[in-house]
C-alpha cells in the first residue's frame, strides 16, 4: 500500500461531510430525518436559470472546454453585480474569475501564496476549505477562535507578532457561517489595515451578503479604502439563488491576483460547464426578483426556529444574515453528546460546534433549509433530548 502524504493526514475529518453517510443510516432504519445539517436548502433556482441551463446544453459550442476565460457573458454578469450591489467596478476580464463554487478558489488559492513555514490566518469555526487549503499547500494554520464576547470578531490583534510575521494569507467570512455574525465597517477597517501593515492577502468570503435580513445589507470588503491593494472577494450562486449542487461562484480582485489565481486553475481544473455559467449569468439577471423573495423565506424560518429553540430550553440569539442559527448549550451539556443523541434517538442532524472547531464548544448550528413545521418539530424533538440528558446528570449516582 502506497504511503499518503504528511499532507493528507493533517486534514483530518470534516464532520459536516460525513452527515450523508449517517443520515443513510437513519433512512435505512426507517427513522423520520430532519435534516437541519447542511446549508443545502429544498428551495428552487430561479426558473430563467433552469431554462438558459436547457438552452444552452443544446449549443455546441458551449459543451466544449471553457478554460479559464469561460463563458464571458458569466463574467460579465458577475462584474455588474458588484457595480450594481456595491458601487466596485471590476474589469470581467481581467479583474473577475468564474469558480467551480467559490469553495475551490478559496483553496486554491493557498496554493499560489503558501509554501512549507507560511501562515495561513484561519477562523475557528470556520469554512473547510480555508483549512484544506493551507493544509494542502504545506503551509501552516493558525486559527484564532470566534468568541461571543467578541461579536464572534476575529482579532488581528490576538495574532502573535512572530505568526503576523510569517503570515501570508487571512480567510474572513461575514456574514458568517455557522455564527450568523456581521461585521460592521469599522471591524473591516482595522482588518484591512493590518493586512496592509503586514503584507497579508486577505480572502473575503461573501457567499451570503444577499441573505440578510430586518434592512440590513451586509457591505464588500471594498468598500474599505485600501482593500483592493491587498484583499480578493468571493461570491457563490449557492445559496443566494439555491444553486449549491451547480458548483459556481466567482472571485473579484485586482487584475495581479485574479492573474495568480487563474493560473493555478490551469493546472488543475478546465473551468466549469458553460451552459452552467450561462444559467447562472441568467439568474445573476434575476436578482432583483428572486432574491427579495427567497430571503423573505428564510427571513419566515428564522423567526419560527428562534421561537422554538427558545422555547425547547435552547440559548438563541436573531441572526441577522445567514442561513444558520447558532445555538447554545446550557451549561455542562456536551455539544457532541448532544448532536449524537440527537441524531441517533430523535433523528434530527445539527452540527456540532467542536464538529468546527475545539473553541465552539458548548453550541451547534441549525440549517434554515427545510420548512417550519419541521424546524419548529425538530426543536419539540431537542427539547425531549435535552431533558433527558440534563435529568440523566442530575440524577445520583447508583451505589455498587
Amino acid at each position: 500500500m502506497p504511503r499518503l502524504t504528511d499532507r493528507y493526514a493533517s486534514l483530518g475529518v470534516s464532520w459536516i461531510d460525513t452527515m450523508p453517510l449517517r443520515k443513510g443510516e437513519l433512512l435505512e432504519r426507517g427513522v423520520d430525518v430532519i435534516d437541519l445539517g447542511a446549508g443545502d436548502a429544498d428551495l428552487l433556482p430561479p426558473r430563467a436559470a433552469v431554462e438558459r441551463l436547457k438552452e444552452a446544453a443544446e449549443i455546441p459550442a458551449l459543451g466544449r472546454y471553457g478554460f479559464g476565460m469561460g463563458y464571458r457573458p458569466f463574467r460579465e454578469a458577475a462584474a455588474r453585480f458588484m457595480e450594481e450591489r456595491f458601487g466596485e467596478r471590476f474589469d470581467p476580464i481581467t479583474e473577475t474569475i468564474p469558480l467551480i463554487g467559490s469553495k475551490e478558489g478559496l483553496s486554491l488559492l493557498a496554493m499560489a501564496y503558501l509554501s512549507r513555514e507560511d501562515v495561513a490566518i484561519i477562523p475557528e469555526p470556520g469554512f473547510v476549505s480555508y483549512i484544506g487549503g493551507a493544509r494542502l499547500s504545506e503551509g501552516t494554520p493558525h486559527f484564532v477562535p470566534l468568541r461571543p464576547e467578541k461579536d464572534f470578531l476575529l482579532d488581528v490583534t490576538e495574532i502573535p507578532s512572530e505568526v503576523a510575521e510569517r503570515a501570508r494569507l487571512i480567510y474572513l467570512n461575514y456574514p458568517n457561517n455557522p455564527t450568523a455574525a456581521t461585521a460592521p465597517i469599522s471591524y473591516l477597517e482595522e482588518v484591512v489595515a493590518w493586512c496592509r501593515e503586514h503584507d497579508v492577502l486577505l480572502a473575503y468570503d461573501n457567499a451570503y451578503s444577499e441573505l440578510a435580513f430586518d434592512g440590513y445589507e451586509p457591505p464588500s470588503i471594498f468598500h474599505v479604502e485600501g482593500a483592493r491593494e491587498i484583499a480578493m472577494e468571493f461570491h457563490t450562486l449557492s445559496k443566494t439563488y439555491n444553486m449549491t449542487g451547480w458548483r459556481l461562484g466567482w472571485a473579484n480582485g485586482k487584475a495581479e491576483f485574479i492573474e495568480v489565481l487563474a493560473k493555478v486553475k490551469t493546472f488543475v481544473d478546465m473551468g466549469q460547464f458553460m451552459p452552467v455559467q450561462a444559467a447562472g449569468a441568467a439568474a445573476i439577471e434575476t436578482r432583483h426578483d428572486f432574491i427579495p423573495g427567497n430571503v423573505e423565506v428564510f427571513r419566515t424560518r428564522r423567526d419560527a426556529a428562534v421561537e422554538a429553540w427558545r422555547e425547547a430550553g435552547f440559548l438563541v440569539d436573531l441572526p441577522k444574515a445567514t442561513m444558520y442559527v447558532w445555538i447554545r448549550l446550557p451549561e455542562g451539556v456536551d455539544d457532541i453528546d448532544f448532536t449524537l443523541r440527537l441524531m441517533d434517538e430523535a433523528g434530527v442532524i445539527v452540527i456540532p460546534g467542536q464538529g468546527l472547531g475545539p473553541s465552539c464548544a458548548g453550541y451547534f448550528r441549525i440549517a434554515l433549509t427545510t420548512g417550519t413545521d419541521r424546524i419548529v418539530e425538530g426543536a419539540q424533538r431537542a427539547a425531549a433530548v435535552l431533558a433527558a440528558m440534563q435529568a440523566e446528570a442530575a440524577a445520583p449516582a447508583a451505589t455498587p
